[in-house]
């Protein structure tokens, strides 16, 4: 689907033109991002879709994918259109089209100054993401399990740099991450606005090592590595001695629990020297951000055929693996994910991670 703020979906000459689709999707509060390559013949309706994102007569065009698996429609992307170029080889002439998600909306005008008085994070952050309803984006926000309530004679927080910027500095200062998802439904995406989730029902089993018609995957290897763990330390002034004490944060809380049974001991500190200059609850709000952040110590990596497969798997929600071995099957989560469609073909590359070896349950759901 592409169209000028609402797209509507093309036509069959244009459908028919695409060479590949390439969708990344990471996870944390990273962006994701979109490529499209059409064959562009001479008389391609396309010529005029470039002509005119080239200039100023379309500001935004809209990108939508949409990919149907056993009459299940998933959304992989809702964009915009950042980049563009014509390729013109020895063969056929291409038209790329490249893209982020809608946060790429969020990032272009500054609103320094706007005053939130007497509104805590994230009330601030619903009323900057009312501004973007018309494009189907859906605030989903969490309270923070101690909210910084400012009070109007002390001081009135005002609103820095970008929407897309000012998100994540309040979501950063409450230990939480900001990112688009897109769907349910073609032309809506889920704006989150809240912690790091690892809990919740796993996707279907990455399955390898066993008789050919179960296996799923057609990659899949792990690695095991401790000196990517840390364990933070924050430092909390006392109110009257005015002495910092360090406090050091465990990577586990119950939206983060341990999903590997034996996780290593953290080689090394990180004294976060900053955070004493925070209010106690925003230093230790940052350090278990920080924690969960740098606590996973076994990753796979994988490609997989998504006809096989039987659906689309999905970035940032856990997914099970067996036939690995002891130390190596269990849940995961599922730290980023690679499409990459071409005609007669569905393919996906990912990666995983988790705190530790050996699975926290007997068995895994298929």
């Amino acid at each position: 689907m592409i169209g000028p703020a609402v797209p509507t979906p093309v036509g069959r000459d244009v459908l028919e033109a695409v060479e590949s689709v390439s969708v990344e999707v990471g996870s944390g509060d990273t962006q994701s991002g979109f490529e499209i390559v059409f064959r562009l013949s001479r008389r391609s309706p396309l010529h005029t879709l470039f002509l005119l994102t080239g200039g100023a007569t379309i500001p935004i065009v809209r990108v939508v994918i949409v990919a149907t698996i056993r009459g299940q429609a998933e959304v992989l992307i809702d964009g915009v259109m950042t980049h563009h170029e014509v390729r013109d080889g020895a063969g056929e002439p291409t038209l790329v089209i490249k893209g982020k998600d809608l946060s790429v909306v969020m990032d272009w005008f500054e609103f320094d100054g706007f005053p939130y008085p007497a509104m805590p994070p994230v009330l601030r952050a619903l009323v900057v993401l009312a501004k973007y309803a018309a494009f189907g984006v859906i605030p989903v926000t969490v309270p923070s399990i101690i909210e910084d309530l400012p009070i109007p004679v002390e001081s009135i927080p005002r609103h820095q740099g970008t929407d897309y910027g000012y998100l994540k500095m309040l979501a950063r200062d409450a230990g939480y991450v900001f990112y688009l998802d897109p769907g349910p439904v073609p032309g809506t995406s889920r704006a989150y606005w809240g912690p790091e989730i690892r809990v919740g029902a796993p996707q279907s089993a990455l399955t390898l090592d066993l008789d050919t018609p179960h296996r799923n995957v057609e990659t899949l290897s792990f690695s095991f590595d401790k000196e990517r763990k840390e364990m933070p330390v924050v430092w909390i002034q006392e109110q009257y001695s005015k002495l910092a004490i360090p406090i050091p944060i465990p990577d586990v809380t119950p939206l983060n629990p341990p999903l590997g049974v034996v996780p290593p001991l953290p080689p090394k500190l990180k004294f976060l020297n900053d955070s004493a200059k925070y209010k106690p609850w925003v230093a230790l709000l940052r350090g278990i951000s920080y924690a969960a952040n740098h606590s996973d110590s076994s990753f796979g990596q994988g490609t997989l055929d998504v006809v096989r497969y039987g659906r689309v798997l999905r970035s940032r929600s856990l997914v099970g693996v067996r036939g690995a071995g002891e130390a190596f099957d269990g849940l995961y989560y599922v730290s980023s994910v690679t499409h990459s469609i071409k005609r007669g073909g569905y393919k996906q590359s990912f990666t995983l991670a988790r705190n530790g070896l050996l699975s926290t349950l007997p068995k895994v759901p298929t």
